[in-house]
């Protein structure tokens, strides 16, 4: 049976909001690192520290549309227990089921992110560092389900990722990195 045009709309939709959440994960790596080292690049650090927060917010709403889109899409024919337990699914199991676990590990950032004056500095930083995690998991799960993972744009689109966060990282681990520190308030009396 062919697809309608609903159906093509969905599946389009599905993976169009797939791959700009993996372009916006990759720019909220990027710029988180830049936030932290505390140093102005192309923005201020408070700049830097906003726009890292949209575009992880922004991902994480692209990525629930995603999900969405394709649990209601019939070509797709992804199921809920597929989105809820990681390496469940009946076709492509273990690259679905990695993006099963990026989008557990996406609400664990999200969540500790939105709470994070509730919870603390170190709970929400010890949460935060799964972002490391986070990426890469994406990204397999992009290419390894992804059917236009062979495709000449989307090869550029994720080298350009994959590059931007090789290159955030090494900055990140390297020794002229200076991770930012807040200033505490002294209190007077």
């Amino acid at each position: 049976m062919g697809q309608t045009g609903i159906d093509q709309a969905l599946w389009a939709f599905g993976r169009g909001t797939g791959i700009i959440a993996l372009i916006l994960l990759t720019v909220s790596v990027a710029l988180g690192v830049a936030a932290r080292s505390g140093r102005a690049v192309l923005l201020p650090r408070a700049g830097l520290a906003e726009f890292h927060r949209g575009a992880a917010l922004t991902a994480a709403v692209l990525v629930v549309i995603h999900v969405s889109s394709l649990l209601i899409d019939p070509y797709a024919q992804l199921r809920l227990l597929d989105v809820l337990v990681p390496f469940a699914g009946q076709r492509r199991a273990i690259w679905l089921g990695l993006g099963t676990v990026a989008v557990d590990l996406l609400v664990a950032i999200t969540v500790t992110a939105l709470l994070r004056h509730r919870l603390g500095p170190n709970v929400f930083r010890m949460v935060h560092y799964a972002a490391y995690a986070l990426w890469p998991i994406a990204f397999a799960h992009a290419l390894g389900t992804g059917t236009d993972a062979g495709r000449p744009w989307m090869l550029l689109i994720a080298a350009a990722c994959l590059l931007t966060v090789i290159a955030a990282v090494i900055w990140r681990l390297g020794r002229e990195f200076d991770v930012y520190h807040r200033i505490p308030e002294r209190s007077f009396r």
